[in-house]
Formats: C-alpha cells, structure tokens, sequence
C-alpha cells in the first residue's frame, strides 16, 4: 500500500496506510462508552488519534510500538491535525519499511561523522584529545552516539539526534570562545561533546523512542558520569583536577536541581555549557514544533506545553502580499474566553486620573511642618 506520511496530511484527507503506534490508552466517555486515546508516528511526525467504534475489540489485537495500517479521515480539531481511525490492523514488521517511521537527523551520518573527527583533531590538550580518540575508536559506543536521539520528545527527536545537538553546541562554544578571554576551549569542546553522553544508555531507539529501565532508574548525568570515568581510566598520567572539572560539566549542564541537575555550575565552562546547551535544545524544539504547525498553514501554533507558550510561525521574512492575504483571512490565534458579567459588588472601581505631567502639584496643599 502506499505510505501517507502524517506532515502530508490535509484536513479531512481519506487515510489508509501503515502508522506506528507510539502512545495508546483506553478512556471513557461521559455516555459511559469506552474510546481509545492513541498517538501515531512515521519519519514526518506524530498526530494524535482516535479510536470510536469496536474499542474493546480492537484493543487486543494491537500494542504500543506496533505497526497497523488505519483508515480513517484526518480532521482539524482546535488547530490541530488529529486522525479517526475506523479500522485498524496490525502488521508484521516484515511488511513495512523502517525507513519510513523512524525520523532520521537531516544532517547526513558520514558528514556528522567527519566534523566530529576534525574537532577532535582540533583539540591541543593531550589528555583530552586521548580522552576523545578512545571514544571515537570504539565502534560499539559509536553506533549508540551517531544513531541516538537527544532526548525522548522535547528536542532533537530523531535518529542521530544526539551527535548532530552535540555538534551544534560545539559549534556554539567556538562562537563564544573568542568574545571572552582565559576560557579553556578544549574542556569546553570535549563537555558538549560528552555533556548527553549516558543518552546512548538511557534511550531505546530501535523503533518509537523509550526510556530503557536504566534510563528510568539512574539517569544520563550518573551513566554519562560512569562511562566518562571509566573512559578517563585507560588514558596513562589524566590530570585528576582536569577529570574533576569534566565531571563537574557533565553534572551540572542542566543548571538546577529541579531540573535534574545533582550540581549547580560552578565554573565559567560549566555556566557556558549549561547556557549553550539549553539554547540549543530550546531552539531545536521550538523550530521543530513550528515546523509541524506550519506544513498544515497555521500562523499560530497550538500550545507547546513545556513552554506554556503559543508560537507565532512568522518571522517577516514572508512574501508581504501573502502576509496581507493570511492578516485578512485567519482568525486570532488565542482570544480570551469571555468572562460572565461581574456582580454589582465585584465590578472593578474606576480608573484613578492621571496626574498629567506636575507629579509634585499637590504637595503645596500638605501640612508638611506641622503650621
């Protein structure tokens, strides 16, 4: 059959084709009727989905993480694609093509793999150029880094994800580097470099990307920390303040506690990181959901929850005849849901008048020294 990919999707566009199942949960109506809450995933993206009809059939015979083919119709609801589904079936993995549910980094793995190498060559401490040349040596820890995603779904979603964020936050701190002075750009580099190093770890990403149990019970700060010290013990005569101060980089580059930090920065390298890694994934995350909105030509998005924020897609580099066109034909992204009429008692008192442009005119009717 062919494949209907989920950016394509246009409001009420007849769909039958093979999705993942990446998220499904069983709901009850207020008629008391059970419904399915489902999310679907290929390379392009996700939708959310719904299930109404034959529920508790259906339920048994497909999982999270399978493959099914859906027919259903795509539906704008609340600014948002969703999918119906009225049938579904599930499929053999040998019936599908991988390559098109797993979204992979837009960046080429081989040009990836060559910047990662010409940074390393770049680096002038020797502990640290060892350091990195034993991980880059390893091919089994260099399979996890170039395939892993950065993070489950806030950024950087997508196979190579890891390496391609690093990367960029390498690119960044060579842009810092040279505005301020006595910074330590080899520590620097080799800390974006390894700051996500315990994702290869944490992260399943075979199919949907999952939380493996070590991911859930320790972390990729502690497993990061693990593999970086265990990486530094095959490097004969490493500095054991310069080991010190990489673990502290990896402990501390998400900045607080509550954010799952078991450090604070305590450095400028490690408050740069932390900066220049928060920059990155935000920009990644913000971009990537704007992106998703705006190939189904929204102007503004639908809420981002970790943000608590509605995005404005424009950005003034648009044609300025379409900018007119989409002014006079969409309507206000949010409008404020009207507020019944208050009580006599709650109605808010009458705005004070200014006191135009003489602050002070009325200090000459004050009783200052008491005559």
């Amino acid at each position: 059959m062919p494949k209907q990919f989920i950016a394509d999707l246009k409001d009420r566009d007849v769909v039958d084709s093979p999705f993942m199942v990446k998220e499904k949960t069983m709901a009850m109506a207020k008629n008391g009727k059970p419904y399915m809450n489902l999310k679907f995933m290929d390379k392009s993206g996700e939708i959310d989905g719904k299930l109404w009809d034959n529920v508790d059939e259906l339920d048994k015979t497909f999982q999270k993480g399978d493959f099914v083919r859906i027919r259903g119709t795509a539906s704008l609801y609340m600014g948002k694609m969703q999918l119906v589904a009225k049938e579904i079936k599930r499929l053999e993995e040998e019936g599908v093509d991988l390559a098109d549910f797993v979204p992979v980094s837009p960046v080429p793995q081989a040009e990836m793999r060559a910047e990662l190498a010409q940074v390393v060559a770049s680096l002038s401490n020797p502990y640290l150029k060892a350091l990195m040349e034993g991980f880059c040596g390893d091919a089994e820890f260099m399979a996890g880094y170039c395939k892993a995603p950065a993070a489950k779904g806030m950024h950087h979603v997508y196979i190579g994800g890891l390496l391609e964020h690093s990367l960029s936050v390498v690119r960044l701190v060579d842009a810092i580097v040279p505005l301020y002075p006595d910074l330590n750009r080899d520590l620097l580099v080799v800390g974006a470099l390894l700051h996500d190093l315990g994702k290869v770890a944490e992260l399943s990403y075979d199919r949907a990307f999952e939380y493996t149990d070590e991911g859930r019970l320790i972390g990729h700060i502690s497993i990061g920390v693990e593999m970086l010290t265990e990486r530094i013990a095959t490097v004969p005569g490493f500095p054991r303040e310069l080991a010190m101060l990489l673990k502290h980089l990896l402990l501390s580059h998400h900045g607080q506690y509550e954010y799952g930090s078991p450090k604070r920065p305590k450095t400028v390298e490690a408050t740069i990181l932390h900066y220049l890694d928060d920059m990155d994934s935000k920009i990644n995350g913000i971009r990537s959901h704007i992106a998703r909105e705006t190939a189904q030509g929204n102007r503004w998005t639908s809420h981002h929850r970790l943000y608590n924020l509605y995005f404005f897609t424009g950005n003034g580099m648009e044609d300025e005849s379409e900018q007119e066109m989409i002014a006079l034909s969409e309507p206000l992204a949010e409008a404020a849901p009207q507020a019944p009429a208050p009580a006599e008692k709650d109605k808010p008192k009458p705005a004070r008048e200014s006191f135009g442009n003489q602050p002070f005119a009325n200090l000459k009717n004050l009783d200052l020294f008491g005559n």
